[in-house]
């Protein structure tokens, strides 16, 4: 028998799992596209959403959400009143990732929002389905560029079942549906990785690092301009260049200097605007010391607030044991990613790849910090600030090879070769476990009812799209509880609903003497659905009434008003604005100065 005779059947082989990879590949990615995506679910995804239109419309950096906190520093910046009118260029969010979406928009002309507004018909909304559709892009291009690396690192083995384990795993996609950066910044960190692996590898063959590493360095700090909090990874890499690869020193010092090229002119940009180069996202550091993220974004003067530094090592103790709880969740579930601090043990004799592994560690270590100090919600694997799924296809990776190294070492595989690849089997079966769970039921959902249901609650974007907006004209301002959802969907600005009484008096009375006055307020099941009663009451005070106001209403079968109008503030203020919307029952209120009282 020749030898090409004999390849044939394995190349055969071969093509046939390929093939039926992107058949899956296909299949999945019009499931969770088409078939029961329910819209985007994350606040800060919609948020950047809804900058990335604006950019598209040539209008920079602006947001259509107002964070108090923003006009504030607006103010103390310019050392005189506050400006609300001229407030919008946002400070939170690093900026390539509503490029990105940007450049998505105008291909389909998203920059124009009357072209794709909703019927009546409509649960989601189509332009959440392009958002969407980039994350999925993003995505899985990284599963390409991952099986290129570990193929490299190990062999194309482990490199196509790491890809089978990253196309199988839930979390993936559901960071595809949120509307967030994270599988973008998974594609970023894959480069960089690519490049860092062939520095280590020019380190360990004694040849200069300098090139691969800057390479690297440069797409750690596109990965920092998407979300501020890589940060933390650059400076790992960084250390480890600077101490391992090839000239030791220069190359990290060059690298440093690669991302703060890249991130400067958006730093300098909130320094502009927001008094600091943090900009407003550097204040999410106090989220869990005197109370949570979004009270302090609703502060209007941070010099009156409590916000107690000194809580700080408590609050890093605390959510370094969240993560160290939640790790296995937070790696996409996936069953050899945990085995990948055991693999730091195993005496691998290729040096690129032992050295390779003390990279990620530290770069993760690094990441870990960043989450710890400014916050990682318990349970929350698709948190904004989670970056563990990052690392997560290359600890796979690395706990695949082990796991092949000891099981090729077992006598009953040699004896019994049907048990050959039975460990890729088990991995595969049980990291796709979350996925085969959950798929399932949810077209199965979409079967019984014929339609996909919203985010509700809290979101109904149809009642924002086609409600709200017609009521709002684009020179007033709309308080409310979910500000980015008014901002993405019914194309509106918005001021998130400042956290005293007196701010909102304040506020309002400066918005009417700049030409932008407040059409009323909206509040939504944001505020109180997923809170219990006391919850409530500590983040809104003052406003407590009228956040509750709607079960209220509901429990009693009457109109809006029924808490709100107890309270004699609360009383006044809705006097001026006396005409209540009821968009879903009286869960979803706009409170106008004047409007359709019926609902829409």
């Amino acid at each position: 028998m020749s030898t090409a005779e004999s390849s044939s059947p394995i190349e055969a082989g071969v093509i046939i799992r390929r093939i039926l990879f992107f058949i899956l590949l296909i299949g999945l990615s019009l499931l969770y596209l088409l078939v029961t995506f329910r819209g985007l679910d994350s606040p800060k995804g919609m948020d950047q959403a809804q900058i990335a239109r604006e950019i598209a419309r040539g209008k920079s950096f602006t947001t259509k959400v107002l964070r108090p906190v923003s006009i504030w520093q607006n103010g103390e910046t310019r050392e005189a009143e506050p400006i609300i009118k001229n407030s919008n260029r946002d400070t939170y969010h690093a900026p390539l990732h509503p490029v990105l979406l940007s450049w998505a928009l105008k291909i389909v002309g998203g920059d124009d929002a009357d072209r794709w507004r909703m019927t009546e018909s409509d649960t989601v909304y189509k332009l959440d389905r392009v958002v969407a559709a980039t994350a999925v892009i993003c995505f899985l291009i990284a599963i390409g560029i991952n099986y290129l690396l570990i193929s490299r690192i190990f062999d194309p083995k482990i490199g196509g079942v790491t890809a089978l384990l990253m196309l199988l795993c839930d979390l993936n996609w559901k960071f595809t549906q949120t509307g967030l950066p994270q599988m973008f910044m998974l594609l970023l960190f894959s480069c960089a990785c690519l490049f860092a692996y062939r520095a280590i590898e020019a380190t360990s063959e004694g040849r200069i690092a300098l090139v691969p590493a800057l390479l690297a360095a440069a797409f750690l700090g596109l990965l920092a301009l998407t979300h501020w909090l890589a940060i933390w990874i650059v400076l790992g890499f960084a250390i480890y260049a600077g101490f391992f690869l090839r000239p030791r020193g220069a190359v990290g010092l060059a690298a440093l200097v690669v991302v703060l090229l890249l991130a400067i002119f958006p730093l300098l940009k909130n320094m502009q605007y927001g008094g600091s180069m943090g900009g407003t996202a550097i204040l999410a550091v106090f989220n869990g010391l005197g109370g949570s993220e979004d009270s302090v974004m609703r502060t209007y003067n941070l010099q009156d607030a409590y916000l107690p530094l000194q809580n700080l090592p408590f609050k890093i103790v605390r959510t370094t044991i969240l993560q160290a709880g939640d790790l296995f969740t937070n790696l996409g579930s996936l069953l050899t990613a945990p085995l990948f601090f055991l693999a730091l043990l195993h005496p691998f004799k290729r040096k690129s790849i032992a050295n390779f592994r003390w990279c990620l560690l530290l770069m993760w270590l690094m990441a870990s910090v960043g989450m710890a100090i400014f916050g990682l919600k318990e349970g929350a694997s698709t948190d904004p600030n989670q970056l563990h799924v990052l690392f997560a296809p290359l600890f796979a990776g690395y706990g695949l090879a082990l796991v092949a190294i000891l099981w090729s070492r077992l006598q009953v595989v040699s004896l019994i070769p049907p048990l050959r690849h039975a460990h890729f089997v088990v991995a595969i079966l049980i990291s796709a476990g979350p996925l085969i769970l959950d798929l399932p039921r949810q077209v199965r959902e979409v079967g019984r009812t014929g339609t996909v249901p919203p985010h509700w609650p809290p979101y109904y974007p149809a009642a924002l799209n086609t409600g709200l907006a017609p009521q709002v004209r684009e020179d007033e301002i709309v308080v409310t509880d979910q500000p980015w959802a008014v901002a993405w969907y019914a194309d509106r600005t918005a001021l998130w609903l400042p956290n005293r009484l007196s701010v909102f008096k304040d506020l309002e009375a400066l918005s009417a003497t700049q030409d932008t006055p407040f059409a009323g307020l909206l509040i939504s099941p944001y505020s109180h659905s997923t809170r219990v009663l006391p919850g409530v009451y500590n983040e809104y005070e003052e406003w407590a009434p009228l956040v509750l106001d709607g079960w209220a209403s509901v429990a009693t079968r009457n109109g809006p008003g029924t808490l709100a109008n107890l309270d004699p503030e609360m009383r006044t203020i809705l006097t001026r604005y006396p005409s209540p919307v009821r968009f879903v029952d009286s869960l979803l209120v706009f409170w106008s100065v004047s409007g359709n009282s019926t609902t829409p």
